[in-house]
């Protein structure tokens, strides 16, 4: 049984989060502020900390370096900002994952799970070329080292992609991966997905064009 330090300040979120995480059998133990997280990891081994970004003593910035002076414990911050600056500085502390409030406790558990596996030498990310980053587990997709903020369908569409780099995926193909048995979709769907996946990638890399359009084909991904 996994043992996870939950640091959060706000009581109703903690409860929230406990009662999902011991529902799936992990051992949970609280702390209020950093301080009380810290005399905790003295004494107790711990499997991974779920830190809550903006405490009221130690930021969960601080509190992750202090708790990682003795081990390289896994952690994934919790925070109610989802600013960019602050999500490259979690990352750049080497967080291994990142959840913004409000979220959805089962998908916490989700990712809890996920940072286990890696961190015990599960399945790593899978790395497809020199351009991207891919993490199934936590469905991510890091594009020259910047975490992509996709919906659903660009999710699935540069996952499909990124499965076979260099072939040739059809409308139909990525529709039936994608959208299943969805009827209100149509090919014109799939195009206007990958005109707003591109823009972000532009967005990163202005000179890049990793998805090209195979005329009369479909789609294929170049991911060098």
């Amino acid at each position: 049984m996994a043992r996870i330090l939950l640091v959060e300040d706000e009581g109703a979120i903690a409860q929230t989060i406990e009662f999902a995480l011991r529902a799936d059998g992990f051992e949970s133990t609280h702390a209020l502020t950093g301080r009380d997280a810290l005399r905790l990891a003295a004494t107790s081994a711990f499997d991974l900390a779920i830190l809550d970004v903006g405490l009221p003593d130690i930021g969960g910035f601080a509190l992750c370096r202090e708790l990682r002076r003795e081990r390289d414990l896994p952690v994934i911050f919790l925070t109610a900002h989802d600013a960019e600056a602050d999500r490259v500085l979690g990352l750049e502390l080497g967080a291994d994952d990142y959840v913004s409030k409000p979220f959805s406790p089962r998908e916490l558990v989700a990712r809890v799970r996920a940072v286990l596996r890696r961190s015990q030498g599960g399945t790593p990310p899978t790395i497809a070329g020199g351009a991207f980053a891919h993490d199934p587990e936590g469905h991510r997709v890091h594009f020259r080292g910047q975490l992509l903020e996709l919906t659903r369908y660009e999710y699935g569409l540069l996952a499909a992609l990124l499965q076979r780099p260099g072939a040739i995926l059809s409308r139909a193909q990525l529709m039936d991966r994608v959208w299943g048995t969805d009827s209100d979709s149509s090919d014109r769907t799939v195009d206007t997905h990958i005109k707003t996946l591109r823009a972000k990638l532009h967005a990163i890399d202005p000179g890049a064009d990793p998805i090209r359009t195979q005329r009369g084909l479909g789609y294929c991904l170049q991911a060098d």
